[in-house]
């Protein structure tokens, strides 16, 4: 049985998908989930779905080993960060090489980088009057957002869109989408091995 420990920062939705859709599975579990805001409505919903979650500070994962060390005795075949807003550490990147997705509100390469996540991403969307946009699942590297794709899903953005309806769009594509991608990168490293 593969396992997955979710980093999240905020309300914890696509966590909770991820937990739902892995709950039943053969393949993986999600065995724990880590975030950074020790008020993020991700822990309720743990709390609720019966996973086990901790929060750290800035201290416990870039400055010092202890992050580190919960995940190496976590020992996951995958980290997939569901909104989690921190860059990630270089030395936990080396340990976990080739095991940490990230999914990204917007159609990299464009609106990627250091600020753009969620809301800001909508509202350049719209304020650059693009056409379409859409999620970016990839592995993380050392810097934002550039990490290799593993996948795309676009949506149209009509010329009336707000960054509130943008938002409700990419809302739906990662909750069809996030958890299959997640799946299928699991069953893939169980044949390269």
């Amino acid at each position: 049985m593969k396992r997955i420990v979710i980093f999240a920062s905020g309300s914890g939705s696509n966590a909770e998908n991820l937990i739902k859709f892995f709950h039943n599975s053969d393949n993986a579990s999600v065995i724990q989930v880590l975030t950074n805001n020790p008020h993020a409505k991700v822990l309720d919903r743990c709390k609720k779905l019966n996973v086990s979650a901790l929060s750290f500070n800035r201290v416990a994962f870039s400055k010092s080993e202890d992050v580190l060390n919960i995940l190496k005795a976590s020992k996951p075949d995958l980290i997939v960060l569901a909104g989690f807003l921190w860059k990630f550490p270089e030395f936990i990147l080396k340990e976990f090489e080739n095991k940490v997705i990230n999914i990204h509100p917007a159609l990299l390469p464009k609106y990627g980088g250091k600020g753009m996540y969620g809301k800001f991403v909508h509202e350049a969307v719209v304020v650059n009057k693009e056409t379409q946009t859409g999620i970016t699942i990839h592995y993380v590297n050392e810097n934002y957002d550039e990490g290799a794709v593993v996948f795309q899903a676009k949506c149209d953005v009509s010329p009336t869109d707000t960054a509130e309806d943008v938002a409700k769009k990419i809302h739906v594509l990662e909750m069809e989408h996030f958890p299959n991608v997640v799946d299928q990168i699991l069953k893939s490293q169980k044949e390269s091995m």
